[in-house]
């Protein structure tokens, strides 16, 4: 089993920053994949980015690339999501999710091959 704990979500005017944290606990040495997703009101819950375990390859959807930075704490065991330049469609409850069966990375963008989820935490930009 996998824990996860998502935190830093918050309320950011448009153009500030972010950085949220998902904290894995359990059985990492399970995990293949830590990846953020969100989902906006009202909208279905869409990819983020991905950070393999080992923190050797990230990948981020192409909306969010250039702003977002997925990276990983191996001390604390925690995956962490840079967000710069946010804006008003960035609002969303953004969470993490662990995969513990080896994919392609471009996989990592479909949510059925996650096993594990967290709450979420809530990201609201103002304009």
């Amino acid at each position: 089993q996998v824990q996860l704990v998502e935190s830093g979500g918050g309320l950011v005017q448009a153009g500030g920053s972010l950085r949220l944290s998902c904290a894995a606990s359990g059985r990492t040495s399970s995990i293949y994949y830590v990846s953020w997703f969100r989902q906006a009101p009202g909208k279905e819950r869409e990819f983020v980015a991905t950070l393999s375990w080992s923190g050797a390859r990230a990948l981020y959807a192409e909306s969010d690339q250039g702003r977002f930075t997925i990276s990983k704490d191996n001390v604390k065991n925690t995956i962490n999501l840079q967000m710069n330049s946010l804006n008003p469609d960035d609002t969303a409850v953004y969470y993490c999710a662990a995969e513990t069966d080896w994919n392609y990375i471009e996989s990592m963008r479909l949510q059925h091959f996650y096993d594990y989820w967290g709450q979420g935490t809530q990201v609201t930009v103002s304009s």
